[in-house]
């Protein structure tokens, strides 16, 4: 049943931001919220200020011509800035604002916001959540109250306030504060839950704030089992890393561990005003990833999840960058002009380190020219010896088969189709290791491939690479003539032309570089996953394979990294610690933060996952939960399925339940009642969970099942329901 609704609507001015059910009715009271009612009337003046001027210098930005491709970019990168700020006040309105502080020291109120706001005077109105002002609002304690008399939280919905909580920590406070019993504000936290996960900024702990507002220097590991807010803090810490480290503005890559979890993400970093961040699983990093079916033979997929494949590639590359030992004779129109070994040592160390294997060709074929071109007859013209050699075959065939242009499938394929070249590239191997991962259809890839061929392309680079080069370097040549055409065609028409003028000074190299747009030229879009990114945030991390950790290493040169997860909810254990896991596969300066209460769980439910756990892992890092509510755990058998699920639909109007189980779903799932395998149920949350055991399940007890069993059960923050065959 809905509560009647109470608020003080001012039929002659704007309604009040406050809604307040009929059982907080003391809470209205005007010598609570006055104060927050001018301020609110403030806010709403300055948000349709700032609404009316975004727009107008948007509309003022897109009529503003750009005459070069750069200057068009530049005005679409203000445009998509400035859309970004206006859809955020449109977004929001009035609950842009989380709460308020009062300090101890008797200044003025702060208002903290998701993002800072000005009056119309240039006055702080809102302060943004990221900035050390806002710092006390989310980390102050009783035994640590950071200069505060009080704090005050609102809970919106619909844009209206319904609720709010104060909390006071001085001994003189509790004047115009409504003094909640603590547990009413633990008691929003099991609010219900909807397929698309909110931010938590009004609720966000001191403990999970610290980690949040952490440095990005280094790797920090936060560990933390169900119900800590992991995620939460993965999230939050990404848009507050954007805002105070500018370094890394437009340089995050979020990784999440698979579909389900991205689209049940996908709101919370828009709603904290941030769209820069990349959010991806470890698939998408590869073309190959979305039809790639998981490793079913166990030898192939432990072979594979080494980081010693990964490497292999390198030596698999460097077998198509064998230099001619001897000396080659290029035919010309003019004379026969030799190549020794040591021309092509020298053409073969032009590359710069680094740059991938296909496009460091263009780089060897253009000093291969150079030193043909030196080697000639001083009386043999340049020019026209340079545009022979560029058409000679017989020069192109000679390094085709000495630095061979080569797709990262193919050289993968080879790799497990031809033992000898696997043998060659990887010795360590031993030979029933090599005989297992030949297969027939070498190009079926499987998940574990996917390290490797992310190794091979970065490695070798696009094959098409050169050929592009070549044509965006003939099209600035061929733009640059056309130009100095039309400059010659002007000067002979000018009528005052003394050789002084303006129409002369165009023959200059530096003027007639600038009339050329480069950014215009023919080139190649960008993949938006292949980084450099200035910082990389892992979730559920505790499922990587070391070979996957090289996709991201290679997309993190300064290995700044914010690594979640909790080992108690890895699949195939995790016996290591943190810090020697993430040493081993190439990290340092690792910091681990250990998150303990749980704010998500009821007690009810973690007292029967507990000892599922624990059972199979003794050292699991099982957190405490803060909340309880009264709702047993219950147990029945498979046939109740149906009466379960629709007697709960029949009980509540909201929120959202999971069926976690193997297998196809035994029924049609709907938008508030999914079904899920615990794997792809993990870093998800429900109000219901019914897990549902074959007589498999209840036989196993294996390290897989038992963390499948735990993080099934762990996504409740309600009720549980354990159904068995």
């Amino acid at each position: 049943m809905h509560e009647q609704v109470r608020h003080r609507d001012n039929p002659t001015g704007p309604a009040s931001a406050f809604a307040l059910p009929e059982r907080l009715a003391a809470k209205a009271d005007p010598a609570l919220i006055s104060a927050d009612e001018l301020f609110f009337a403030r806010l709403t003046e300055s948000l349709d200020r700032s609404v009316a001027d975004l727009t107008r210098r948007i509309d003022t930005a897109l009529r503003s011509p750009g005459r070069l491709g750069r200057e068009i970019a530049e005005r679409d990168m203000a445009v998509h800035q400035l859309s970004a700020e206006l859809r955020a006040l449109r977004r929001f309105g009035l609950d842009l604002c989380l709460g308020h502080m009062v300090p101890a020291d008797g200044s003025a109120t702060v208002y903290i916001g998701r993002l800072g706001l000005l009056d119309g005077a240039g006055e702080q109105l809102l302060v943004d959540w990221r900035s050390p002002t806002a710092e006390p609002f989310f980390g102050a304690t009783h035994g640590n109250p950071m200069g505060l008399d009080r704090r005050r939280r609102y809970r919106w919905t619909g844009g209206r306030i319904h609720d709010y909580w104060d909390e006071v920590f001085t001994s003189d406070a509790g004047r115009d504060a409504a003094l909640d019993d603590q547990s009413a504000f633990i008691a929003s936290l099991g609010g219900d839950r909807s397929p698309r996960m909110r931010d938590v900024l009004g609720t966000i702990a001191a403990d999970q704030d610290a980690v949040i507002r952490a440095g990005s220097r280094g790797t920090l590991v936060v560990d933390g089992g169900p119900g800590t807010g992991k995620t939460v803090v993965a999230l939050h810490r990404a848009a507050y890393l954007l805002y105070s480290d500018r370094r890394l503005r437009h340089g995050v890559l979020f990784v999440g561990p698979h579909e389900p979890y991205l689209a049940y993400v996908a709101d919370v970093l828009p709603s904290l005003g941030e769209e820069g961040v990349q959010l991806c699983t470890v698939r998408d990093l590869v073309a190959e990833g979305a039809g790639a079916p998981p490793e079913t033979d166990p030898a192939v997929a432990r072979l594979k999840s080494s980081a010693d494949l990964v490497r292999a590639v390198d030596a698999a590359v460097r077998f198509y960058e064998q230099p001619p030992t001897g000396t080659t004779t290029v035919t010309t129109d003019w004379a026969d002009i030799p190549l020794t070994a040591e021309d092509w040592a020298e053409a073969f160390g032009a590359p710069e380190p680094g740059t991938p294997h296909n496009e460091a060709r263009e780089d060897i074929w253009e000093l291969l020219l150079t030193i043909l071109t030196d080697k000639a007859d001083a009386d043999i013209p340049r020019a026209q010896l340079r545009q022979s050699l560029q058409r000679n075959d017989e020069l192109r065939a000679a390094l085709d088969n000495t630095w061979t242009l080569i797709e990262a499938a193919d050289l993968v394929a080879d790799l497990w189709s031809v033992p000898a070249y696997l043998r060659l590239c990887a010795p360590w191997l031993a030979p029933d290791d090599v005989r297992a991962l030949q297969r027939a259809d070498a190009k079926a890839w499987t998940d574990a491939d996917l390290p490797i061929l992310d190794a091979a392309r970065r490695r070798l680079g696009d094959p098409e690479a050169s050929r592009r080069a070549r044509r965006h370097r003939a099209a600035v040549a061929a733009e640059r003539e056309r130009r100095a055409a039309v400059v010659d065609d002007l000067i002979a028409s000018d009528a005052h032309a003394d050789g002084e003028g303006l129409m002369t000074q165009l023959r200059q190299h530096d003027l007639q570089e600038l009339l050329i747009d480069e950014d215009a030229m023919p080139g190649l879009d960008p993949d938006l996953l292949a980084g450099p990114f200035a910082h990389i945030v892992v979730d559920e991390a505790q499922e990587l394979t070391d070979a996957q950790w090289q996709m991201l290493l290679a997309r993190c040169p300064s290995r700044s990294f914010t690594v979640v997860g909790d080992r108690a909810q890895a699949r195939h254990g995790f016996t290591e610690s943190w810090h020697r896991r993430l040493e081993r596969v190439g990290m340092d300066r690792i910091d681990v933060a250990t998150l303990t209460i749980n704010y998500r769980t009821p007690e009810e439910v973690m007292a029967e996952a507990e000892p599922v756990i624990r059972a199979a892992l003794p050292d699991a890092n099982v957190p405490t939960s803060i909340r309880s509510n009264g709702i047993p755990v219950r147990h029945g058998h498979i046939g109740e399925l149906r009466s379960v699920l629709d007697t709960w639909l029949a009980e509540h109007d909201e929120g959202t339940a999971c069926v976690i189980g193997s297998g196809a779903a035994p029924f049609e799932p709907t938008p508030r009642i999914r079904w899920l395998t615990p794997t792809l149920a993990k870093g998800l949350e429900f109000d219901l969970v019914v897990l549902v055991e074959d007589e498999t399940d209840a036989a196993s007890d294996d390290i897989a099942f038992a963390v499948d069993r735990y993080v099934a059960m762990t996504r409740a923050t309600r009720e549980l329901v354990v159904l068995g065959a």
